[in-house]
């Protein structure tokens, strides 16, 4: 199945055999950011999400580059104050990519600057352009770095890593990401998203969907938390029994043994509960 803007596809989505590609498609343009790619960038992420035939999710962008920054071609600048406060965010995607309950893996096969780039820290997983550039230029323009970046960035990575990728603005190249830490593989371009592709079919095809998502909730919940060790094991305690003796479970291990992939059947659509909250 396949979705496309009516109103120019500025976001294009394709579903097959278990993968969404989400693909940023102005390539024209480097992919730079709007307010309405992030709109339908937000939508696609709550459809992929919704859909049962989705297990993974591939972010990329469409032509040379992932997305270029914002887009500064119109008469007003994205960096002017807003006519009316109340309406701005600094956090236009949403959900974050990391909020959604499947594996998101973003392959930045070019340039990401900007907010290209801090959109992209919010995945699960990073493949890179070796050659592309990367920055979180935004306090060379004036203003400060925005899709939680100042949160996602210290996760990844250490507070001095993250302070000079925030403070400084610089450009640096796929392999410093992957040296840094916020990238997992760094690749000639022509080989980012295929190297994706891979990942999430693997996905796809072998992880328990309903497994996948709660141990996706288990790790960013926990950072956003602060979980300790011990609330950490409490709850991976309560989810393995939410898990254990049902029909996937039994499916893993039958087709494990019997040396073919499984075929899972639980719909987290129908069947998700939130995490519970840990004990104090």
């Amino acid at each position: 199945m396949v979705y496309f803007d009516a109103m120019g596809s500025d976001v294009a989505v394709e579903v097959d055999a278990g993968v969404a590609v989400v693909t940023l498609n102005r390539p024209e343009q480097l992919n730079v950011y709007t307010a309405k790619m992030g709109t339908l960038l937000s939508r696609a992420y709550r459809d992929c999400d919704d859909d049962d035939d989705v297990r993974a999710i591939v972010v990329t962008g469409a032509g040379r580059a992932f997305c270029a920054g914002a887009d500064f071609s119109g008469s007003a600048s994205p960096f002017d104050a807003p006519a009316d406060d109340s309406g701005f965010t600094a956090s236009p995607i949403d959900p974050a990519a990391f909020e959604l309950r499947k594996p998101v893996i973003a392959a930045l096969n070019g340039h990401a600057i900007g907010i290209g780039l801090t959109i992209a820290l919010q995945a699960d997983m990073r493949i890179v352009a070796d050659d592309a550039k990367y920055a979180v230029a935004q306090v060379r323009r004036g203003v400060i770095p925005d899709c939680m970046s100042h949160w996602t960035l210290a996760q990844l990575t250490n507070l001095g890593v993250a302070a000079e990728v925030l403070l400084t603005g610089r450009t640096f190249t796929g392999g410093e990401a992957v040296a840094w830490g916020i990238a997992n593989h760094a690749l000639p371009a022509a080989q980012v998203l295929g190297r994706a592709l891979e990942i999430a079919r693997d996905i796809a095809t072998n992880v328990a969907p309903m497994s996948a998502a709660l141990s996706k909730r288990l790790l960013w919940d926990s950072a956003v938390h602060g979980y300790t060790p011990r609330q950490v094991a409490a709850l991976e305690t309560q989810l393995h029994r939410r898990v254990m003796g049902t029909d996937d479970a039994r499916e893993g291990v039958v087709a494990f043994l019997d040396r073919r992939p499984p075929r899972f059947t639980a719909r987290i659509s129908a069947e998700w509960t939130a995490l519970p909250e840990p004990e104090v």
